[in-house]
């Protein structure tokens, strides 16, 4: 049995070694653009299940695809296009709670499984200099809401409520009992 990731996420593929999977990685290259009026939640499952549907499934192969997005007072947070979005996605965080929502989907062409997590991260209040600073790093580039829990934006976080690999990318305890049922 093979597991293919169907995702480029250098995190996504951290938390399934840390989960001791084996796997290989395929790029699915689908479209991420969903209708607005999907909730969170439907959107991520939807997008989860686009990307992996988007790559080649062989025998005894098992593809996980996954999508990861941030809410916070009613707006969708993706990847930053560019430094000053990056800028506006934290000061929106700052001092406020924010959910995490990622869509996981897994199948072997026979069968299929799909469903998502949230998480609740809190924010302490971000000073400018704080946010200019994290964001000329370059660390906010390329993440859901333009922040790494599990690198130096850890310093921005007040608390967390659910799982906490669901908000670097991949909630890898409820992943790893579906993919039981794969035979792994």
């Amino acid at each position: 049995m093979i597991l293919v990731l169907a995702s480029a996420s250098p995190r996504r593929a951290d938390i399934l070694k840390q989960g001791g999977f084996s796997f290989v990685t395929r790029v699915s290259g689908a479209s991420e653009a969903l209708p607005a009026s999907l909730s969170p939640a439907a959107a991520v499952r939807r997008l989860a299940k686009r990307k992996g549907e988007a790559v080649d499934c062989g025998p005894g192969e098992v593809v996980l695809a996954a999508d990861t997005v941030v809410v916070c007072a009613g707006q969708r947070l993706g990847k930053p296009q560019n430094e000053t979005d990056a800028a506006g996605m934290l000061r929106l965080l700052s001092g406020r709670t924010h959910h995490v929502y990622t869509g996981v989907y897994i199948t072997n062409g026979a069968q299929e499984v799909l469903f998502s997590e949230r998480s609740a991260v809190t924010f302490f209040p971000l000073s400018e200099a704080e946010i200019d600073a994290y964001v000329r790093s370059g660390e906010a580039m390329d993440k859901a809401g333009a922040y790494a829990i599990q690198g130096r934006g850890a310093l921005f976080v007040r608390r967390v409520a659910g799982d906490y690999l669901n908000i670097v990318g991949l909630p890898l305890a409820r992943t790893a009992r579906e993919l039981q049922n794969f035979g792994f």
